[in-house]
């Protein structure tokens, strides 16, 4: 196999002055070596809504956990595709994720007992605790395509 890098660059250009809120679309390979250009789209995509560091922070972490749960336990291993939808809004940032890999529901997940000594605690387990820290809201459903579809929204600051 030929390892071919993939290289992302978002251009955006400012035309008007109001903002028109669109939904901002990537499919990008089901490959841990994709999370980089994740991040910087996103971050690109956003720069215009929010510069806050701290909210762009926590949105691209809770994305970046989400995706590489999907690479790792969804598809482990196996190819596939991630489609990463942005949509802002006046009030916060939606991310919708959706994949056809096996079902999964991580709103399922129970919380993790972080009242354990680490030698108590199962390995791993605590994506999911991140991505539901580092934004506002989460669901998860099952599309009638057939695709998992988590969506993540995290609140602009006040």
């Amino acid at each position: 196999m030929i390892f071919r890098p993939f290289y992302l660059v978002v251009i955006l250009i400012i035309i008007e002055s109001e903002l028109d809120f669109e939904t901002i679309q990537l499919s990008v390979p089901a490959k841990l070596s994709i999370l980089a250009g994740i991040r910087n789209f996103i971050r690109s995509a956003l720069i215009l809504y929010c510069m806050d560091d701290d909210f762009l922070f926590q949105l691209v972490f809770a994305v970046e956990e989400a995706v590489t749960n999907i690479i790792m336990h969804g598809y482990q291993g196996n190819n596939g595709v991630i489609t990463i939808l942005i949509q802002p809004n006046d009030a916060a940032v939606e991310i919708v994720l959706q994949d056809d890999a096996p079902p999964f529901d991580p709103t399922s997940v129970p919380p993790p007992r972080l009242d354990l000594p680490l030698v108590k605690r199962p390995l791993g387990g605590l994506g999911v605790h991140l991505m539901r820290k580092h934004s506002d809201e989460m669901s998860y459903r099952r599309t009638p395509a057939g695709l998992n579809e988590l969506r993540l929204i995290k609140l602009y600051p006040s």
